[in-house]
């Protein structure tokens, strides 16, 4: 059971460099406690992640290798011997392929692949200091090590392109084999994934997540400055910094006044490495987001985390999001994983005379008002509001999937909305019956359906529309963040379009083209999932007036505290017909807030503060 959360009083001014520098000490300190003899491995308390203890060791060698290369860099080599002594040694306990603690091989395991590309881009970071002092024998261990990744096409076209092409941009620099034909291969890779504003999606899949800031656009800004990269890189780093600078102004965006990211998409216990791309954008001195602000943003989000118990009393990050809360992994995932939030402290890779250090602190756009902002990429709809501080996202086009494809839904990503403060319900009910935040058909025995594969409506995003389905779920458990694998029956065609003010949304729905007795079926809207007595979610009927309202609750259900409590509205299905619903989340809402509904050739609402706006969306036209 997760923690029940507290609200800690609001953080006060940004940290000094020294206080960051702080947190990674206690963090390496914590970490080489459970190191093995010669420092090849760092094995974390725990069960074992599902690829066993030795890749669980190799993880949480190479990814806290990560914080350490940070803080190695920014010293620029000076009072870090004890950092560079242990790591040294490790380096050459775990590249000896007679060591009983030597690193699982790529050739033998493809989480070695991942893990590679960070001790890759640490070495080249650190060179003076680390790799340089290394004894021939144990570069020449190392080399061998990383080869296999040159020729290797088993790297799925996702963000796992950068590790290879980080591994084989550091050989070529240690005089080791490398492919020309590889990395451009991979570059292309990566310029396939390029979207509209500067977003990435993670792959051909509508897979827009945290790791469009975590990966794919702070690898490109760490490999440009790799030595040799300037000669590989075909022109695109100015293309790239560009992508990045227009992604960060929708970035700082989507960080909560408390400094919580949006609890939407996969690895998720990586917690603030969704710092990252804020420190990324330092470095490549974006022109468009302040350094006080990029600097702010990334103090807000690890702050977040660090005033909530993570890490723990012991120094060490657990897997789950606040405390732990293993369910929150995916199947990938060991008790070395949670160290990808090194990536959050990039900024102590920058010395203490840089200009992001003493720049004025600029306030989040949630901290300085509210805000309605159109992300065309992902089809969403950021809201923003200053008096309760949350970040909601209205999610018209992520799932996950593909457009046109159908599939069962994965909470991660598939439902309607994601919020700073709130979780989606993630025990198996959230994976085979969406709810929460969801416009569903339900039958007599409470299956509901799913709406995977929708296709996005309007510039910017307003809505969704497409076929939904039902799934009869064939297997459960954890996976990589996409639904469950089953068999699907087509249900009925289902279009929402969601309208935004404040706190509010005004959500449409209608269904057509429904496959069974529409007399056995109910369709449901369903809210906000909230934890404890700070969080209002509210639903109301508007068009038609009435429905049943009901709520279901979870327990175990996410990682901010149980009960799940998700409200919900039931009317008849009458295929064609639209129904319009008033859904609110915030900390402090009047018991009925009052609004109105007129729906004709456009929509005309008066929302709850008096303010009337016209629609001008032609629903009577097929969508």
């Amino acid at each position: 059971m997760p923690e029940d959360p507290r609200t800690p009083a609001p953080p006060g001014p940004d940290w000094t460099r020294d206080q960051w520098l702080r947190l990674a000490d206690r963090m390496l300190a914590a970490a080489r406690r459970h190191g093995s003899p010669g420092h090849a491995r760092i094995t974390f308390p725990g069960a074992p992640g599902g690829y066993g203890r030795d890749v669980d060791g190799l993880e949480g060698f190479a990814r806290t290798f990560l914080m350490a290369g940070f803080r190695i860099a920014g010293a620029r080599g000076e009072g870090v011997d004890e950092l560079l002594d242990w790591y040294a040694k490790g380096l050459a306990t775990g590249s000896d392929p007679d060591s009983p603690e030597r690193w699982v091989r790529l050739t033998e395991h493809p989480q070695a692949k991942v893990e590679a590309a960070s001790i890759a881009l640490i070495l080249d970071l650190t060179r003076p200091w680390l790799w340089d002092r290394l004894d021939p024998a144990v570069r020449e261990r190392i080399v061998d090590y990383l080869a296999p990744a040159v020729g290797d096409d088993t790297y799925p076209r996702i963000n796992w392109v950068w590790f290879r092409i980080v591994v084989q941009t550091f050989l070529r620099s240690a005089g080791g084999p490398w492919s020309a034909g590889d990395i451009a291969a991979d570059l292309a890779a990566h310029d396939s994934f390029r979207r509209a504003d500067g977003w990435l999606s993670d792959g051909e899949r509508r897979g827009f997540d945290h790791y469009t800031g975590w990966a794919l656009h702070l690898y490109p800004i760490l490999w440009t400055r790799m030595s040799g990269a300037a000669d590989l890189d075909g022109g695109r780093r100015e293309r790239w910094e560009s992508d990045l600078d227009r992604y960060l102004r929708d970035a700082v965006a989507l960080v909560g006044a408390d400094g919580s990211p949006v609890l939407q998409g996969r690895s998720l216990i990586y917690r603030f490495a969704a710092a990252a791309p804020f420190w990324a954008g330092a470095v490549a001195e974006v022109p468009s987001v302040p350094l006080g602000q990029l600097r702010h943003a990334a103090d807000r989000v690890v702050r977040h985390f660090v005033d909530r118990g993570a890490p723990d009393a012991e120094g060490l990050l657990t897997m789950g999001w606040h405390g732990t809360w293993r369910r929150l992994a995916q199947s990938y995932s060991g008790p070395g994983s949670p160290y990808w939030a090194s990536k959050g402290l990039l900024g102590i890779a920058l010395p203490a005379d840089h200009p992001v250090w003493t720049a004025p602190s600029v306030p989040l756009p949630v901290e300085q008002g509210d805000f309605v902002r159109a992300v065309a990429a992902p089809a969403w709809i950021i809201s923003g509001t200053r008096a309760d501080g949350i970040v909601r996202v209205v999610n018209h086009g992520t799932d996950h999937g593909f457009e046109g494809r159908g599939g069962a839904d994965s909470p991660l990503y598939a439902r309607l909305g994601y919020s700073t403060a709130t979780a989606p319900v993630l025990d198996e009910a959230g994976w085979s019956r969406p709810e929460d935040q969801s416009v569903v058909l339900v039958d007599r025995d409470g299956n509901t359906t799913h709406r995977s594969g929708m296709r996005a409506l309007g510039v910017p995003p307003i809505g969704s529309v497409g076929p939904i389905h039902w799934v009869r779920i064939a297997d459960s458990g954890p996976d990589h963040g996409s639904g469950r694998a089953g068999t699907l029956r087509p249900a009925a065609r289902l279009t929402v379009l969601s309208l935004v003010r404040g706190v509010y949304e005004v959500r449409l729905a209608k269904v057509d083209e429904v496959r069974d007795d529409p007399a056995t079926l109910r369709l449901r809207i369903g809210g906000w999932p909230v934890t404890g007595d700070r969080l209002v979610s509210h639903l109301s009927a508007l068009v038609p007036a009435g429905g049943v309202p009901g709520t279901t609750t979870h327990d175990d259900a996410g990682p901010l505290g149980s009960p799940v409590r998700v409200p919900w509205i039931d009317h008849p299905v009458r295929p064609g017909a639209w129904t319009a619903t008033l859904v609110a989340l915030t900390t402090a809402l009047p018991d009925a807030p009052h609004c109105s509904v007129e729906i004709a050739d456009g929509v005309r609402v008066t929302w709850p503060d008096g303010v009337t706006t016209r629609h001008h969306l032609d629903l009577t036209k097929e969508q």
